[in-house]
């Protein structure tokens, strides 16, 4: 089996050092390259073409954010694990990296005395990390942040004839995996304080990153935002994001409406899945659902669109051309399953119009 190849991005030569053996030992990977800071580090992806990039945070000349956003232009499907000697997790930066469509962010454990020590002490938490995303693990082992594509086999079919509502839109349902964080920011500043709806949201993240994530998007929205807490009553002009690890589903009891999470198996290896809340809000909601697709890889959320529109409910997925991966969205619209297919900008104002179908104009200020 050849061995998985991984190119070294830092600016500290003891880092790469360190790292350089760390990867060494390690019977089925090698390092293709190194590079010191993120303009070497392009020009080598074209010359070495490596499975996995570990890339830092804090460099001269081209840092790591910089550097992930103009990679993911070109190798918008080359897994990057963001490692920092200098950050703890659920700091802004890691959320940056997220939202620019890192697959993961590993920060190096406080207390190291440099950074061989360091590296040392996270070889646990590294290693397995290069080989799930370089794809030596088992596809149900993959990380959330980077679902396998789907089968062509496990495509639902399209859906015949146009769908049938009942009544107007009663709750946005919104699926988004990696570029997910900054097409959720630009989507939801777009909606206005008086969203007459509920939203409920799955983003594919760790479990930290889902509370920071929603307290970015309460200080740039005028909708609230937070992370789904159990036996939390949905209420309109309200977001609220499934917590990492944790399925988010619907519950009506009487005339209200309640958050519930649990632990139950991963659906298309993730957890939260777009897939479960979907199926969800069809169950309590029906033909009052409006799901969006956003950018993001993997198959996840195909299964709900096809119950939102066998129920009459409606689907929108973000285009191929503003998505950073065009996986969940593209999935959904190559089996037919969306009323429309949209760039990111045009999500926004279509929602809003949407929703407002049935219902007085003042009521969106």
């Amino acid at each position: 089996m050849r061995k998985i190849r991984v190119l070294i991005v830092d600016d500290e030569v003891v880092a790469r050092r360190a790292l350089a053996d760390l990867i060494d030992s390690s019977g089925d990977l090698e390092v293709a390259g190194t590079a010191p800071n993120g303009r070497v580090a392009l020009d080598k992806l074209r010359r070495q073409s490596p499975d996995v990039v570990l890339l830092d945070v804090d460099m001269p000349d081209m840092d790591g954010l910089q550097t992930l956003a103009a990679l993911r232009q070109t190798h918008p499907h080359l897994p990057v694990i963001m490692v920092s000697l200098r950050r703890g997790v659920g700091t802004p930066t890691n959320l940056d990296a997220l939202a620019l469509g890192a697959n993961e962010f590993l920060a190096l454990p406080e207390g190291a005395r440099n950074p061989a020590e360091a590296v040392a002490q996270m070889a646990e938490q590294l290693l397995p990390a290069i080989k799930k995303f370089g794809g030596r693990q088992p596809r149900a082992a993959r990380s959330s942040l980077l679902l396998p594509p789907a089968p062509v086999s496990e495509v639902a079919p399209a859906v015949s004839g146009p769908a049938v509502r009942s009544g107007p839109v009663a709750v946005v349902a919104i699926g988004a995996s990696t570029g997910g964080p900054a097409a959720l920011t630009l989507l939801l500043s777009a909606l206005p304080a008086t969203f007459p709806v509920p939203i409920v949201v799955v983003q594919h993240m760790p479990p930290i990153f889902t509370r920071f994530l929603a307290e970015r998007l309460a200080s740039q929205c005028a909708l609230g935002v937070g992370e789904a807490r159990p036996g939390e009553r949905l209420a309109a002009g309200q977001v609220w994001l499934a917590p990492g690890g944790q399925h988010l589903v619907l519950e009506r009891q009487g005339a209200e409406v309640f958050l519930t999470t649990n632990q139950a198996p991963l659906e298309n290896s993730c957890r939260p899945s777009v897939d479960v809340l979907f199926r969800s809000v069809v169950q309590v909601y029906g033909s009052g659902v409006l799901a969006l697709v956003l950018t993001g890889m993997g198959g996840d959320g195909l299964r709900g669109c096809e119950c939102v529109r066998q129920a009459g409910g409606q689907v929108l997925v973000q285009d191929e051309a503003t998505s950073v991966v065009w996986g969940m969205p593209g999935y959904v619209a190559r089996a037919g399953l969306h009323n429309q297919q949209l760039p990111l900008s045009s999500i926004a104002p279509e929602v809003v119009r949407l929703v407002r179908r049935g219902r007085s104009p003042s009521t969106l200020g």
